[in-house]
């Protein structure tokens, strides 16, 4: 039924000059996440893209509705610039749609002309080809309005597509056309969803994972690597730092204030994500905080920890609450992975009374317990690197 997928971007098409350098990083992804399928082929036109691949487009579908850049995509039928070829292809569309669905069902006709030298203006098309279906099978009403079908149309230079569904992309920018940062991902359910985010605004991501054996088991470790499989979907390389934060945690546990662990804790987790972006050409760090969720989280903590980056952090849930990154979680299907209980190194070593509001000078203080240069000397001996691309 279904020869070909039809592909909608929307902020690309306004990058004036710029467009090409977009549509061709989208095309990349495209041709990245689809490769293991089988063979296809790709062709652009303005305003769209075309996947035309060599047997059925359904798993192409699955695949392409997670690609940041994507606005929209259609299994769609090419047929020649013929008005009679159209109607006897669109019937033929609709009759197989009815199968699917109970009837007496309502339906519309809707038509893109771009190309202006078709010989029907659009409410020509719509009115021919409606009027046709409508005489030509049973249980069908017209709604303009809020139709259970809509025939669509998209009138090219050597093309009619015809399609019946569109499914529901992304949007946002193809990844890589924000530049690269990394992410602080640990096993819950917020770094997953703002690494997400920051795929979704064209930002390549790598990730590091800050892993407590024997306080932390195989199975925490295992969901941290499936999270990062689930966000390479989008059609991106990830490299996952996977460091080996044990004795680093003991030592903060063994001298520093109890109030203070989690402070410190994430303050050194700073300082190493910090040199792993460095040492891998990364511009940003992005991490899953959100303000007051946790006590970490207040702008006094925020700050205190932030002071050991040597590069921008970017939060992009900050204002989100908990209901709304759970929604966004199970729509990027990461929240399953992350509700398994299996704790990470934050909420294994949890103090009773973690400081909420903590003083810079304070925390220095306490920090020079542990001697965080010390600490980090060997830390490249410590991280263990995956790759994960699709």
């Amino acid at each position: 039924m279904y020869d070909l997928i039809l592909i909608r971007y929307g902020e690309i098409g306004l990058k004036g000059d710029n467009r090409p350098f977009f549509i061709n990083k989208l095309i990349s992804s495209i041709k990245t996440i689809c490769r293991p399928l089988g063979e296809f082929t790709v062709q652009k036109s303005r305003g769209r893209i075309f996947v035309i691949p060599e047997n059925s487009t359904a798993q192409y579908l699955s695949r392409l509705k997670k690609i940041p850049g994507i606005v929209s995509a259609s299994p769609a039928t090419a047929v020649e610039l013929d008005f009679p070829a159209v109607k006897k292809a669109a019937l033929k569309m609709v009759q197989k749609k009815l199968t699917e669905i109970e009837t007496p069902a309502s339906f519309r006709v809707q038509t893109n002309r771009a190309n202006k030298d078709f010989h029907l203006n659009s409410l020509e098309v719509n009115s021919r080809l409606g009027a046709h279906i409508l005489q030509n099978t049973e249980g069908l009403t017209v709604d303009l309005e809020n139709p259970e079908l809509t025939v669509e149309l998209d009138i090219r230079s050597k093309n009619i597509y015809l399609f019946i569904n569109r499914i529901p992309g992304p949007g946002g920018l193809p990844v890589g056309t924000s530049g690269r940062g990394l992410l602080l991902l640990s096993g819950g359910i917020d770094s997953p969803a703002a690494g997400w985010l920051a795929l979704k605004r064209g930002i390549s991501l790598e990730a590091v994972h800050f892993h407590t054996p024997p306080y932390t088991g195989q199975r925490a470790r295992q969901k941290v690597l499936d999270l990062t499989d689930k966000l390479s979907e989008s059609g991106v390389h990830i490299k996952l730092h996977l460091v080996h934060f044990t004795e680093i945690q003991r030592a903060i546990k063994k001298n520093c204030p109890e109030k203070y662990l989690i402070t410190i804790m994430r303050r050194m987790m700073f300082r190493i994500a910090s040199r792993i972006a460095e040492k891998n050409d990364l511009q940003v760090l992005v991490t899953g905080e959100c303000i007051g969720q946790v006590s970490s989280q207040t702008l006094e903590n925020i700050s205190v920890i932030r002071s050991t980056a040597n590069l921008p952090v970017l939060r992009p849930l900050i204002g989100y609450n908990k209901q709304e990154i759970i929604q966004l979680a199970k729509e990027i299907e990461t929240y399953n992975i992350s509700r398994r209980p299996h704790q990470d190194c934050c909420t294994v070593f949890v103090p009773k009374h973690p400081a909420t509001r903590p003083h810079h000078e304070e925390v220095v203080r306490a920090e020079k317990n542990i001697n965080p240069d010390q600490l980090m000397e060997n830390i490249d001996e410590k991280i263990e690197i995956i790759d994960f691309e699709q």
